[in-house]
């Protein structure tokens, strides 16, 4: 259980663990790439680590140098070996996603299994499209939900109309496509995130990108790279959220990644009357980063859908707490994609909030939060749901009587140090 109380204004800076994705993808691609990668900033959470665990499995030497160094010493896509046991990819649906579309143009068999919210997810959108290109892939309800048995076959390029706008499905599209007879293109209706397009030609892959359109040309091979992660945004998102929470406070934080594609939720912060200064520090494997600094009082309501949800879709929770703390009205629309998060992310944010005393209601697509009244606190639970925890303790800082949320061990999964840092926000 974590427990968070009120607190005092404070001016802080921190780092934030390495970006999630970009710790994801920098694994998987120097598992199949020829030759060493170096990574530096590595997410040592729990997602993450499924994904090294994994590739291990399939014959892959990655050496763990410190909890945020690795090595790998790939021997390409080809050396991968079919696994003695299924591979568990835990909470990950990054790590299930994207490995369906690694293992579907090899040689390997193997059996892909996850925790229960796994189980719930979607893995249609992954597994239709990768099918069209030839993949084998079979599973629970022809292939819907986990368990998942892929044999990998003979793959041809193929042009596909995206019709949610996923990285997840994107990414194992164009991993797939990489080792396909022909060009692969995907067209979205929205820009996902880029973290893929981004990285791959610094593993030496030839990547074009057109508006909404992403091709790649096949049998192409990876070559190893060293890769520095940024600070994950999304995780910044709740220490922001903390200075937004306190009247008074003001929250910089270091090396954090500044991507286009994520940073939606610091254009909420500013039309919700927030103060957002922002240094780009650098570029890093393609990646602007840099020092981000948020502060503000008497935020007001917001109304905010479209094309913006998809660059904020993990920050909705902790959104909803800060508008709990604005006033007047913020309406959120267009977040069904919420609905297959590791839990139901509308109706848990809901449900939770209500508990400590926070006026919101539930929509079709989103939700409504009738800010402007003190947050009474309580007991509540995270729902084995990380974001979920996080945005519940970021409440417990403004609330009356504070907050204690059950489940925060799931917190690990992406920010391993955030209860030591909500902590020292008191001190």
């Amino acid at each position: 259980m974590l427990e968070t109380m009120r607190i005092k204004p404070f001016q802080k800076r921190y780092t934030v663990p390495g970006d999630k994705s970009i710790s994801h993808r920098a694994v998987l691609f120097g598992a199949i790439a020829k030759g060493k990668t170096y990574i530096d900033g590595f997410l040592h959470g729990e997602d993450c680590l499924s994904t090294v665990s994994c590739l291990r499995q399939l014959g892959v030497d990655i050496q763990m140098e410190n909890e945020s160094s690795l090595v790998i010493y790939g021997q390409g896509i080809e050396g991968l070996q079919s696994p003695l046991k299924p591979l568990d990819v835990g909470n990950s649906g990054t790590t299930i996603r994207l490995m369906l579309g690694i293992l579907a143009g090899t040689k390997v068999s193997a059996v892909l299994v996850g925790d229960e919210s796994i189980a719930r997810r979607p893995m249609s959108r992954v597994v239709e499209p990768l099918r069209l290109m030839g993949a084998q892939i079979e599973g629970r309800e022809h292939g819907r939900f986990t368990p998942l048995t892929v044999q990998g076959s003979r793959l041809s390029g193929t042009h596909y109309n995206s019709p949610i706008a996923s990285a997840q499905v994107k990414s194992a599209l164009l991993l797939a496509g990489l080792q396909a007879e022909g060009k692969t293109v995907i067209r979205e209706t929205i820009h996902s995130r880029n973290h893929t397009e981004m990285m791959l030609p610094g593993f030496g892959v030839e990547v074009i990108t057109n508006g909404l359109e992403v091709m790649v040309p096949g049998k192409q091979s990876l070559i190893g790279t060293h890769v520095k992660v940024p600070g994950d945004l999304s995780s910044a998102a709740f220490l922001w959220a903390a200075a937004l929470m306190v009247p008074g406070s003001r929250m910089t934080v270091e090396d954090v990644g500044i991507n286009p594609t994520r940073t939606g939720i610091l254009d909420v912060f500013v039309q919700m009357g927030a103060t957002v200064e922002i240094e780009q520090t650098g570029v890093w494997c393609n990646e602007p980063i840099g020092n981000v600094t948020v502060y503000g009082d008497d935020l007001k309501g917001v109304e905010i859908g479209g094309t913006l949800i998809p660059r904020l879709i993990d920050e909705i929770p902790i959104l909803a707490v800060i508008a709990a703390q604005a006033n007047g009205r913020t309406i959120i629309r267009d977040a069904s994609e919420l609905k297959v998060k590791e839990t139901n992310r509308i109706t848990t944010t809901v449900m939770e909030l209500q508990k400590i005393g926070v006026n919101i209601s539930e929509t079709e697509d989103g939700m409504v939060i009738e800010g402007g009244n003190e947050i009474q606190g309580g007991m509540c639970s995270s729902h084995g749901d990380h974001r979920i925890g996080m945005a519940l303790a970021i409440a417990g800082l403004a609330a009356r009587d504070g907050v204690r949320v059950n489940g925060a061990e799931a917190i690990k999964v992406s920010f391993p140090s955030f209860e030591s840092i909500i902590t020292q926000l008191s001190v």
